[in-house]
């Protein structure tokens, strides 16, 4: 029904209404899941540093609201998870949404994740989890990436944040975001994939101009096995975006 807790006296987060539902996974059919938190409530007036306490009271956020909603599928027996919609919602902030397609996610994975985890929290603090650690690389190539996606939704926070920005540097906010967008280019550059960057650059500016929403996605022509992607991340970075396909689109 309700989680609250306090600091001392003081109450400083609320959840109220939780509810998940499940559905049995039937024959070769996937299980469903929904989850709905339709009211949560913080005080971020109890955050001790006074510096976090200047910029919530600059964007007028001492007190915020919210919810999230989380559905999905997962079929035991291949292990293709799919987590349709998770989205976190801050009113008059935005929400973040996001999303994620993966095979590999079986029991049996999640059982030897459980036990490897177990046997990394018993190493003595200090020790030497090496061993432990290349397990867990190990293990983590029985999983296959296939999309995510990750989206702010805009409902104010953008154009409190250039407010806030402009009025610290006595600038108009419309300086703020053309600075925002010259920056991008150079952010991008060590990237050295031209059409991402311009791809990027083009979707910023379009949000900065009209701030609606802001999408980053991963789609893969095929599925990329996570070994791929950890040989990429260790051995060159700069390959990963065009690896998982990604792309950067604005106000979707």
């Amino acid at each position: 029904a309700s989680i609250n807790v306090k600091m001392g006296d003081k109450q400083v987060f609320t959840l109220e209404g939780a509810h998940a539902e499940m559905s049995a996974p039937e024959g070769e059919d996937p299980m469903e899941f929904t989850v709905s938190i339709p009211t949560m409530s913080a005080d971020l007036t109890a955050i001790p540093d006074p510096q976090t306490q200047a910029v919530l009271t600059g964007l007028g956020y001492q007190q915020v609201k919210g919810l999230i909603k989380m559905e999905g599928t997962w079929n035991p027996k291949s292990g293709q998870m799919e987590l349709s919609q998770y989205d976190m919602t801050v009113n008059d902030a935005g929400t973040l949404g996001m999303t994620l397609d993966l095979a590999g996610y079986t029991p049996e994975f999640i059982k030897s994740l459980q036990d490897l985890q177990k046997q990394m929290a018993a190493q003595p603090g200090g020790g030497d989890q090496s061993a432990q650690g290349m397990a867990m690389l190990g293990l983590m190539q029985q999983l296959t990436f296939n999309s995510a996606s990750v989206k702010f939704t805009d409902a104010s926070l953008t154009n409190k944040v250039l407010d806030y920005v402009a009025k610290m540097q006595g600038q108009k906010p419309s300086d703020i975001a053309n600075m925002a967008k010259a920056m991008v280019p150079f952010g991008m550059a060590q990237l050295n994939n031209p059409e991402l960057t311009a791809e990027v650059t083009s979707a910023v500016a379009a949000f900065l101009d009209n701030p609606k929403s802001l999408t980053i996605s991963a789609e893969p022509e095929n599925p990329v096995p996570f070994a791929v992607l950890m040989a990429g991340g260790m051995g060159d970075p700069k390959t990963l975006p065009k690896t998982l396909g990604m792309s950067v689109s604005a106000n979707d």
